[in-house]
């Protein structure tokens, strides 16, 4: 798999140094500059991975199996050849499957019945800037695999926004690898709305500004599946005579086939309006992106002392957040 016109191939060589004489590393690159797909398969033939696998940590079904797909193809394969994903209720995995992307669930299920993870090389913490109790919890417990019974085992935390000197720090000072990437020029507008607009009506009138001023495909971030579903139907009453627009919803209960159908590059001719959670903020290009429209929510679960349960709130999202979904902007073109 050629991994040369990435951005992050000008960093491989560093990598691969300090993977070599320590057990950990923590490589931070902007988005876009091909972390995911491209550093995996450049490591496949390290002396120290003496043929195990690759565990690629993904913070989301939709990515772990949008990853897998994507190295596979540059393998010139289908998901279960030399790269895989397992998910819940899902897989595609065989016996000549070297990088397997999982989400975190799967490797905590793992590592709950004292697993020392003895078939894997090198487990990949990717986005760890998507900061979670499961992943924080998980780089901990494999750290004390590492510690106590497998020093061999190898180590590497990547993000393109997290501020990354604790995490080495953490690591016992762990190389910092940094890649400037290649991302494109993305020129970014603030806009005021009406007060007390519902949020389908504020985003729906963004969206339609950018689809008569810009060219391109949109992605609008909205914090849930209920506020993708209003927008889309008042974009289908603005916009529906459009016999050249494709607007697609994008979240985690979609199906499969739904999902893929939001991320693949539309027909010639056409452009694509996706809706999309905060799904879409990491580890998946979405073809033809030239405007991203975020409205600055996210929608994620938070535990509720008077009731002792995790319940969903609605809240302003980070920097780090805003951060990648600007940059979804500007991966193929200026956005």
């Amino acid at each position: 798999m050629k991994t040369t016109s990435l951005p992050v191939s000008e960093i491989l060589p560093d990598l691969k140094n300090a993977l070599s004489a320590r057990n950990c590393a923590v490589v931070q690159a902007p988005p876009g500059a091909g972390k995911t797909t491209g550093i995996p398969p450049a490591l496949l033939e390290e002396d120290w991975l003496e043929g195990k696998k690759i565990l690629l940590l993904e913070p989301r079904i939709l990515a772990a199996k949008n990853a897998a797909y994507r190295i596979a193809d540059g393998f010139g394969e289908k998901p279960g050849g030399r790269a895989g994903y397992r998910v819940h209720l899902d897989s595609a995995v065989s016996d000549a499957t070297r990088i397997e992307a999982v989400t975190t669930g799967i490797l905590l299920r793992r590592l709950s019945s004292s697993d020392l993870l003895e078939d894997i090389g090198l487990i990949i913490f990717d986005e760890f800037h998507e900061r979670s109790m499961d992943a924080d919890l998980a780089l901990a417990l494999c750290r004390e695999i590492q510690q106590i019974a497998r020093e061999e085992l190898r180590l590497l935390v990547m993000s393109a926004t997290l501020d990354a000197e604790p995490v080495s720090t953490l690591l016992n000072k762990a190389p910092l690898i940094t890649s400037e990437g290649r991302c494109h020029p993305v020129e970014i507008f603030h806009l005021t709305p009406e007060p007390n607009l519902p949020l389908e009506t504020i985003t729906a009138d963004a969206v339609e500004k950018a689809f008569r001023e810009e060219a391109g495909s949109i992605l609008v971030f909205l914090p849930g599946a209920g506020e993708i579903r209003r927008t889309e139907a008042e974009l289908n009453r603005r916009l529906g005579n459009h016999s050249k627009l494709i607007i697609a919803p994008l979240y985690g209960s979609l199906d499969r086939r739904a999902q893929e159908s939001a991320v693949a590059a539309p027909p010639q001719g056409f452009r694509k309006i996706v809706l999309s959670t905060s799904i879409a903020e990491a580890s998946i290009t979405i073809e033809g992106i030239r405007v991203v429209i975020d409205c600055g929510l996210s929608r994620t679960s938070r535990y509720h002392s008077p009731t002792g349960m995790n319940r969903l709130i609605t809240l302003p999202v980070s920097q780090a957040s805003a951060d990648q979904r600007t940059g979804r902007a500007g991966r193929t073109a200026p956005g």
